[in-house]
Formats: C-alpha cells, sequence, structure tokens
C-alpha cells in the first residue's frame, strides 16, 4: 500500500504527472452520463451499478482494468488517500448496508461533491454531496487508483 508520500515521490519522479487529465475526462464522461438508470450488475449505458459505472469509466477514458465489484474494488493496490486529501478522479468507498463492510463506490468530483450509479430509488448516475450526514456518516476510505493508470494511455492523451 502506497502511502501519500510515495505518491508524491511517484508524481515528481516517474512519468509526467498527468492523472488530472485522466480525471478530467473519466468525469466528463460520467457527468455525461447522469441520469443513466441504475441496473444492478450493469455495466453499460443501458444501466449501471455502482462498480459497474466505475469500471466503465475507468475502462473507457483510462484503459484500466478495475475489478468488477467494490469488495474487489477497495483492495486494488492503489494508494490509499486521505479524505481531507481528495482530488478528483479518486475512488469512494462506502459501508451503506450498516454491516461495516463495503458495499457502495463512487468517484470523487471535486468541491466534496462525487459521482456515482445510486440506487433504482434515487435516480441512477447522479451527483451527491460527500457532506451530507448519509454519505458522510457511511464513508469508508478513498483510493488513487488513477496512479496505477498505463503509461501509454498518458502519452496518449
Amino acid at each position: 500500500m502506497a502511502t501519500e508520500k510515495e505518491l508524491a515521490q511517484f508524481s515528481e519522479n516517474s512519468k509526467p504527472y498527468e492523472l488530472p487529465a485522466l480525471a478530467d475526462s473519466i468525469l466528463e464522461r460520467g457527468m455525461s452520463l447522469i441520469g443513466t438508470r441504475y441496473r444492478f450488475g450493469g455495466t453499460s449505458e443501458a444501466g449501471f451499478d455502482c462498480s459497474g459505472f466505475i469500471g466503465y469509466l475507468f475502462k473507457e477514458e483510462a484503459g484500466m482494468q478495475l475489478p468488477r465489484s467494490t469488495r474487489e474494488m477497495i483492495n486494488v493496490n492503489a494508494p490509499l488517500v486521505a479524505r481531507n486529501n481528495l482530488k478528483p478522479g479518486d475512488l469512494l468507498f462506502f459501508s451503506t448496508n450498516g454491516r461495516g463492510r463495503v458495499s457502495h463506490a463512487g468517484i470523487y468530483l471535486g468541491d466534496d461533491q462525487f459521482i456515482h450509479s445510486s440506487s433504482r430509488r434515487s435516480g441512477g448516475v447522479r451527483i451527491d454531496s460527500l457532506g451530507d450526514t448519509y454519505w458522510n456518516k457511511t464513508f469508508i476510505e478513498a483510493k488513487r487508483a488513477l496512479a496505477m493508470a498505463p503509461t501509454s494511455v498518458v502519452a496518449r492523451k
């Protein structure tokens, strides 16, 4: 697990740090999908569940293959990010079923906002605030999955 110090070294020493550009394209694509219906197991524009939405955006815009479920996604070998150091494109993980285990995920937009495929009841792909009592209470952790983006994608942009 990389620390924030290692993340800083990574961004200074290796490839040019182009994660903001990758994050922008992921988030722009995500924003264009607001209102797409929630569908359990969904991984396409016909309907997404939370991890299907994230996997779709990261594959389409960053060429990254993320695990299919939130339980696997939270275990990706990506740097953990403190809540006060979130950057657009970071993955957010929540425990929404009250059992303390991850059950929901979204992508940080900035300004305490995140985009996710919420639920059938709440209209599918939407933006919510991390500051909302519900999301604040259920937040578990955040990871910077874009730190694992293949260099060929970075060079292509």
